[in-house]
């Protein structure tokens, strides 16, 4: 008899990263100075049982020199499904042209084994002390994170680090509860840069950015190259060191409204096996500065 312990990816992978800055980065609470909301679904490798689908809602605005914002995230692959409720809170500190925000953020994680649903030999299931029982639940209230994020009206920074305290969550194994399963919250790291570069012609505008995540073992990369026309319209691609290709194409429907999609290409043996990854995203913007109302003078003296 072999027993070897397995390790593989913990954390939700997006390829629109500039959307999900606020999941991984409490100091972008507040960076654009507007009232923001975006939403996102990914099905990942479709065709595969069990395959991972994730959902996330983050909103944030910008109050004076604070920036808040709540972000919610759904992730369900296999048996498992983790659920994460976490508020952020940034100050905002005038640097050179721009802000550079200091975040932190907390919440609670929930994780689930659904046990039901396991194949064995043998019924009940939970006559294997290492299969959970038929639902399996862990609450952890103390998950923080810790962030910074540099904005101006071209360029912007941000390094962060979330699941600062690697708090472990316990599954029951069995009825008795005298069995249990763990599994710890791995810290991540997390740096992001872009940078708005014009064209010759004004309606034209490149805007090239990278990605990097990494637990402190395994590190991944993503450049992604976008062209946007008009402020309506931009579409381009993604690398990533997994040897994925992304296409990326959006628009903006109405004055506010923004939609996007992203598609997947995984260049290995996989591909054989499933049907692509799929994200799509929606969201807003709103300004929350009101415009001053023009002063009248009834004398000469102030014109």
């Amino acid at each position: 008899m072999v027993a070897v312990v397995l390790k593989a990816q913990q954390e939700p992978q997006y390829s629109q990263n500039t959307y999900t800055q606020l999941l991984v980065n409490p100091g972008y609470a507040g960076s654009d100075g507007r009232i923001c909301a975006y939403a996102l679904q990914r099905s990942q490798w479709t065709g595969f049982d069990g395959n991972p689908t994730i959902t996330a809602f983050n909103v944030d605005g910008s109050f004076k020199r604070f920036g808040l914002g709540v972000s919610l995230e759904n992730d369900a692959v296999g048996f498992e499904t983790n659920f994460k409720l976490n508020l952020s809170i940034a100050y905002k500190i005038p640097l050179a042209k721009g802000n550079l925000g200091v975040g932190i953020k907390w919440g609670i994680v929930n994780s689930a084994l659904s046990g039901a649903e396991w194949n064995t030999p043998e019924e009940p299931a939970n006559n294997d002390p290492a299969i959970p029982i038929a639902e399996a639940n862990s609450l952890d209230f103390l998950d923080f994170g810790f962030g910074l994020f540099y904005k101006s009206e071209d360029l912007y920074l941000g390094i962060s680090s979330t699941h600062l305290l690697e708090s472990e969550l316990e599954f029951d194994s069995n009825d008795e509860g005298t069995t249990t399963s763990k599994v710890a919250l791995k810290r991540h790291y997390y740096l992001t840069a872009g940078y708005n570069m014009p064209f010759a012609n004004p309606l034209l505008e490149f805007k090239p950015s990278i990605f990097v995540q990494s637990d402190g073992t395994k590190s991944q990369l993503a450049f992604t190259g976008l062209v946007e026309y008009n402020k309506k319209i931009w579409g381009g691609v993604s690398l990533r060191t997994d040897k994925a290709i992304i296409g990326i194409l959006g628009l903006e429907l109405f004055k506010w409204v923004k939609v996007s999609y992203s598609y997947d290409f995984v260049v290995s043996d996989l591909m054989e096996y499933y049907n692509g990854t799929h994200e799509i995203m929606m969201g807003f913007c709103l300004d929350i500065k009101k415009d001053k109302t023009p002063e009248k003078y009834k004398s000469i003296r102030f014109l």
